[in-house]
């Protein structure tokens, strides 16, 4: 089996992005290409046909590699729900809440499934795209680990590490990684790449060789910042901690950054659109009173957030905002938000709670019972739209009577106020299509002209591609990938 793993010096240094292009790389050369992450933790998740949940970025990697995504290709997904908690997934099900101390514990006795997953793709491929989580250098992580050496070591899969030159220090990070690991770790390492230049590579020339002198590693490469990997769904909500932008005159959309937001990657496709500004609104600042769309993204824990609202005020913005006469979106957990009381009798989310929401929809939202995890299709104020369902609970009340979405099974979801400015609905990805975001927009007099969203990520991922054959050695990588099962423990 072939099959070679990125790892990286630290969180966001652009190791999902690099391991899509090259399963869109390796794909146009002809080969069977399958992304895997053994752990991925992260609040964005993506359906796969099968009925399972895995982690946004290996569904995009799987569309990289023109592949179905499956969930095998994410077998162990954290979902952060609190400080402390996170909802344990495996095998695209839910199996349970972890603390931190907990998983800490039992992560190991997941390696199993983990090597089964990979297994599984491998037999099934000409190369699997390893993907780590973190860093190799967190040492204090490093016992029971399964996302970065422990996997690579029980699998033999050797690692180019990748270090991001953008925030500075790049040297330090991929010399100081190779200092602090074991050196069984280590020997696993084969190689780097630097990631993420601006300017003329020759200027970098020095600084290059020195980190191959001082690991002993040989380079793959120096990528330049890729621009369309802007265009590409990202799962870190690391990107939600850039500063907002102000609109020059474009219609705003506004969403509030909520502390467990989910599946933010729903407002993605609005970027397309040239005459929309998208707002994601942090913390301590208000929702702009010129927006002329607010959205509630989902939420891993509802009534948290609820409250994390009424904290910071929002809840007095979205009102005023609905007294203005001008309309509100609610995806999921911002649809359960929206409506006049959201309980938890199981404990689903937390402690047993029962609270009340903004009030804007007759709904009430109960939460529990089995999680549904399906791909949906159908029509949507009298447009096509493709998305996915992923929530807990059962929303119910007069305005459902109203519904957003006819689904083709025949089903309906959500719900529309009878004032008509107040909607909410549990479908994911409601806006990909281009002719359901033009019939949203139009609601607030914005011209849509943007693509498909599924569109839009497949070019972004054919330019990427592009760019790692002109700046990659990626026969040698390959080459690399021949060697995998040689070094395993």
């Amino acid at each position: 089996m072939a099959a070679v793993m990125l790892q990286g010096t630290g969180s966001d240094v652009g190791k999902s992005v690099l391991v899509a292009g090259l399963c869109r790389a390796l794909a146009n050369r002809g080969l069977s290409v399958r992304p895997f992450k053994p752990q991925n933790m992260s609040t964005n998740a993506a359906v796969t046909p099968e009925g399972g949940e895995i982690g946004r970025a290996q569904a995009m990697q799987a569309i990289a590699a023109r592949v179905t995504p499956h969930v095998d290709m994410n077998p162990v997904l954290l979902k952060p729900q609190g400080d402390r908690t996170s909802q344990l997934v495996v095998h695209g099900q839910v199996r349970g809440i972890l603390t931190a101390a907990r998983w800490r514990e039992g992560r190991e006795g997941l390696l199993d499934e983990v090597m089964d997953s990979y297994r599984r793709l491998a037999a099934a491929a000409d190369i699997v795209m390893v993907e780590g989580a973190g860093s190799p250098a967190e040492i204090n992580l490093r016992g029971g680990d399964i996302a970065n050496m422990g996997f690579a070591r029980a699998a033999g899969v050797p690692v180019i590490l990748i270090g991001d030159i953008d925030r500075g220090g790049v040297i330090a990070s991929l010399v100081g990684t190779r200092a602090v690991i074991d050196p069984a770790d280590a020997a696993m390492i084969h190689g780097f790449l630097v990631n993420k230049f601006r300017g003329d590579p020759a200027l970098f020339e020095n600084g290059y060789r020195a980190i191959e002198e001082r690991t002993g590693w040989r380079g793959y490469g120096v990528v330049p910042w890729l621009v369309d990997a802007a265009r590409l769904p990202s799962e870190d909500a690391v990107v939600l901690q850039r500063p907002v932008a102000r609109s020059d005159g474009r219609v705003i959309v506004a969403c509030p950054i909520t502390a467990h937001i989910a599946n933010f990657d729903d407002l993605d496709p609005l970027r397309l659109e040239p005459g929309v500004e998208l707002m994601m609104v942090p913390p301590g600042q208000a929702i702009p009173g010129e927006a002329s769309l607010i959205v509630l993204a989902g939420s891993k824990a509802t009534i948290a957030d609820m409250a994390f609202v009424q904290a910071q005020g929002w809840d007095i913005d979205i009102l005023a905002h609905h007294r203005r006469g001008r309309p509100i979106l609610g995806l999921c957990g911002g649809y359960q938000m929206l409506g006049r009381t959201i309980a938890d009798p199981e404990g689903a989310e937390g402690p047993v709670a029962s609270v009340a929401g903004l009030g804007l929809l007759a709904v009430d939202t109960v939460l529990g019972g089995s999680k549904a995890l399906v791909e949906v299709s159908g029509t949507a104020l009298g447009a096509r739209f493709e998305g996915y369902e992923m929530h807990l609970g059962r929303t119910e009340g007069a305005d459902t009577g109203r519904p957003v979405a006819l689904f083709d099974d025949g089903r309906c979801d959500g719900a529309i106020s009878a004032d008509g400015l107040v909607s909410g609905s549990y479908v994911h990805g409601l806006l990909g299509l281009a002719t359901q975001r033009r019939a949203w927009l139009a609601a607030i007099g914005a011209e849509a002209t943007g693509p498909d969203h599924r569109a839009s990520i497949d070019v972004a991922l054919d330019a990427i591609a592009v760019e790692l054959e002109r700046h990659m050695d990626i026969d040698a990588l390959l080459a690399l990938s021949q060697t995998a099962g040689d070094h395993q423990d």
